[in-house]
């Protein structure tokens, strides 16, 4: 297993910079991030740029104002063609894939009013039919399309690990655990993982408190030698809020991540 973190946790003006600083901490590759507007596209020169100097990008974690799973058609609409824009750019830089939630604060079962304005089975009707023409765009790109699930309090349609599975109808499309989520939705992470093993093609890891692992209460040393042992070998991403200043906590936080591998 490799060592991400995302671009903006690192110090530094560039890319360049940044990948710096993450090899000297002990990181492996930066996972980007893909803001709306094609902002993601327009980064395509400084891409390349930074792809041409060595620096490792083989992920993109979607940063935008609204989602596949969005209750506005015009917004799904617009969802789509923004991933389907950044499943190009990573694969014109040789990248692993793009990853998205079904929506991201738009609603939760588990805080009033309570009742979404649409049925689990339409939910699952436009979360199919999004997925289909990302995963067929991903797919003619030689890339994947990740569905992340997140927790009850984010998100009311995709919050397990089996529920992002029962998503996969091709093998574009491939799921993410990230660890924070793990920790309140999966009764069993350790178990879910290994069940999930066949579509995991990425992690993306904090802790129990959202801020760095070893601030809180995850057990790393099971749920790291459960990935080891059903054979996954792709990239753990850090993806958190960080506890201290970057250049203090960063080469702390791969340290303790290593130990366990």
């Amino acid at each position: 297993m490799k060592l991400a973190v995302q671009e903006q946790l690192l110090p530094g003006r560039t890319l360049q910079e940044k990948f710096a600083f993450a090899l000297d901490a002990g990181f492996d590759a930066i996972e980007l991030r893909g803001k709306g507007d094609f902002h993601f596209a327009g980064r395509l020169t400084e891409l390349k740029r930074a792809r041409a100097d060595g620096v490792v990008m083989p992920t993109v974690c979607v940063d935008m104002p609204h989602f596949i799973g969005d209750f506005d058609p015009a917004k799904r609409k617009d969802a789509i063609q923004q991933l389907r824009s950044q499943l190009t750019v990573i694969a014109e830089l040789g990248g692993i894939g793009v990853m998205t939630p079904a929506s991201w604060g738009q609603f939760s079962l588990r805080l009033p009013p309570f009742e979404p304005p649409r049925s689990a089975e339409q939910d699952r009707e436009v979360l199919t039919e999004a997925l289909g023409i990302l995963g067929e765009h991903a797919q003619r790109n030689g890339v994947l399309i990740m569905l992340e699930p997140l927790n009850r309090y984010e998100n009311h349609m995709v919050n397990t690990l089996a529920d992002a599975v029962s998503y996969c109808s091709m093998d574009s499309i491939r799921i993410v655990g990230d660890t924070y989520h793990m920790n309140i939705e999966e009764d069993d992470p350790c178990r879910s993982l290994a069940e999930a093993a066949p579509y995991l093609a990425h992690m993306q890891i904090s802790e129990s408190n959202r801020n760095q692992p070893g601030t809180g209460h995850i057990d790393w040393g099971a749920q790291l030698a459960t990935l080891d042992a059903v054979g996954y070998d792709g990239y753990l991403a850090l993806e958190c809020r960080l506890r201290g200043e970057p250049e203090i906590v960063l080469p702390q936080t791969a340290a303790f991540v290593r130990k366990y591998l």
